[in-house]
């Protein structure tokens, strides 16, 4: 093992015996790569702190999406989970327009790490959505449309424009475009949207930013400027 792993007997032994704090990471991945095999490792701040405000971020995110989609006459539920034979989970929020018999199913990402995993956990959900409305929430389906909803942050803008080639082909639909969509459904689309503010600093420019009926009803007097996706 010690040959394979180019590393010393000794080192070896010291993993054989539980002792991984006294090795070196560079050790553990050589050991660890010739039994074919590999470590994760899992960053914890000030006992699962960080965990916390993910989940926070996370939960701003659903928060301000419902509201977005209250206020654009969409009704919605969040965190509406399902088992349907091996295929489980829970969607963010699903929405409907009752009128249109059109079931919307957001996907919120604090954070996009695995975009591949993002995108195969949401077409399970939108294949499974008539069903699970209509078993969960006793809802009618005629067309089901998706939603990815992430952070307008600069970290998260230049993730979407690395995966672009990818990104591009599954939500088409952006920023101004997917919010004059979100106000008059149509046919059933792939919208990507960025929200960026999600803290609820800013009062009502979050909501100006929606759209004119929503700017009425919120009765804004002066539109904010937006840039070209729409915010």
């Amino acid at each position: 093992m010690a040959r394979r792993a180019g590393v010393s007997q000794q080192e070896v032994s010291l993993l054989e015996r539980g002792h991984v704090a006294a090795a070196s990471l560079r050790m553990v991945r050589s050991v660890l790569t010739a039994l074919d095999a590999s470590a994760e490792i899992e960053v914890r701040w000030r006992g699962g702190a960080l965990d916390r405000l993910l989940d926070e971020r996370h939960a701003q995110l659903v928060g301000e999406t419902v509201r977005r989609l209250a206020v654009l006459g969409w009704e919605t539920a969040t965190e509406v989970t399902y088992a349907v034979y091996g295929e489980r989970g829970s969607i963010d929020v699903v929405a409907r327009r009752a009128d249109l018999g059109l079931i919307l199913v957001v996907e919120v990402k604090s954070e996009l790490v695995s975009i591949e995993e993002t995108l195969r956990k949401q077409d399970e959900k939108v294949r499974l959505a008539a069903r699970i409305v209509h078993e969960r929430l006793a809802w009618e389906t005629r067309a089901v449309a998706r939603m990815l909803v992430v952070p307008g942050d600069r970290t998260t803008r230049r993730r979407i424009a690395r995966a672009s080639a990818v990104l591009d082909r599954a939500y088409p639909i952006r920023g101004i475009a997917a919010r004059e969509w979100l106000r008059r459904p149509s046919t059933a689309p792939a919208a990507l949207l960025l929200l960026t503010d999600t803290n609820g600093s800013s009062g009502s420019r979050g909501v100006d930013r929606v759209g004119p009926r929503v700017r009425a009803s919120a009765t804004v007097a002066h539109p904010a400027p937006t840039n070209r996706d729409g915010e």
